[in-house]
């Protein structure tokens, strides 16, 4: 296989990849593998014990804690897809996977992903009800009432990332077999392939318009209609726009490297090919790292229930 990953023989399409990604690093690579490893134990503890604590206490057992403990769910999934191979490869250098391999890979970051996008909204949607129509707000969220705004996003995200990743599994990869990535992002793996790809391209941007980019709309616009309200109500709704800025934070950081990882594919740019990498791979990583950090320091209901279960614990071992 070594001996034939670079030649581009149109009969041969390569059914296996070498994950090439900080491979300039070399020996820095060991070293690499410890804020990795860090983020993703962060991610991995903070996440498990913030749906704990969720499901464990009745008083969290709202819409608004529910989409919150979706989200920490989102979090959780969403390193457990690379790291873990990811670590592997900086520590022994096991760098091999299988198209199938790759392409599930593949189909799961990128619908984690969307999901996650939508669940933003779900969120904003949930604050419009709760500040804007308080008085119908259990029955809005009221599950079949709730899956009727839920529903068509749920479809939309499936389908087009089942088409995304199925147009890559039927492309011929004949040009090389290493990805210059840590995991299979699509436009990573898309461009090994010989012959015209501009319809995977074109898919691409279809699904992040369709996707992310339609729901930050929605999203903007059911935050413009909340602080109308609250600039025209005073100060009677502080504490619900005090939960809308935590939603806020967490919109934007998982936007801004969103957005960067999406640009260093697509234009041209200075980027260097480790620096996307880092770039994605903060995308996936750091909203699971720090999100459940944010929820817990600022949604009061959290933080008492943290505290609550730290006391108790603390009563149950002495």
């Amino acid at each position: 296989m070594s001996n034939m990953q670079y030649l581009p023989v149109q009969n041969i399409s390569f059914t296996t990849f070498k994950l090439n990604g900080f491979h300039d690093l070399k020996e820095w690579r060991l070293i690499l593998s410890v804020p990795y490893l860090f983020m993703f134990l962060l991610s991995t503890i903070s996440n498990s014990f913030l749906i704990f604590v969720i499901v464990s206490q009745r008083a969290l057992h709202s819409p608004m804690f529910v989409l919150i403990g979706l989200m920490a769910v989102v979090d959780l999934c969403m390193p457990i897809f690379f790291v873990p191979n990811m670590l592997l490869s900086f520590l022994f250098d096991w760098n091999w996977i299988s198209l199938v391999g790759c392409l599930i890979q593949m189909f799961c970051i990128h619908y984690v992903g969307a999901f996650q996008s939508t669940l933003l909204l779900w969120m904003a949607l949930d604050r419009l009800f709760a500040i804007c129509r308080p008085l119908y707000y259990h029955k809005y969220m009221q599950i079949p009432n709730f899956l009727k705004f839920i529903i068509v996003p749920v479809i939309r995200n499936i389908i087009l990332v089942t088409i995304m990743v199925s147009l890559a599994g039927k492309l011929h990869y004949c040009m090389k077999n290493e990805i210059d990535h840590c995991f299979c992002e699509h436009m990573a793996v898309v461009q090994l392939a010989c012959g015209d790809i501009s319809i995977n391209n074109l898919v691409g941007l279809l699904a992040a318009f369709l996707i992310p980019t339609v729901d930050v709309v929605f999203i903007t616009i059911s935050y413009v209609i909340i602080f109308a309200s609250v600039i025209k109500s005073g100060k009677s709704h502080l504490k619900a726009i005090n939960t809308c800025v935590t939603h806020i934070m967490v919109i934007t950081g998982t936007l801004v490297f969103a957005l960067m990882a999406f640009l260093s594919y697509r234009t041209r740019n200075n980027f260097s090919p480790n620096s996307r990498i880092f770039i994605s791979s903060m995308y996936a990583l750091f909203p699971s790292c720090f999100n459940p950090v944010i929820y817990g320091v600022r949604t009061k209901e959290i933080r008492d229930s943290f505290l609550k279960f730290f006391n108790h614990a603390k009563v149950s071992t002495q």
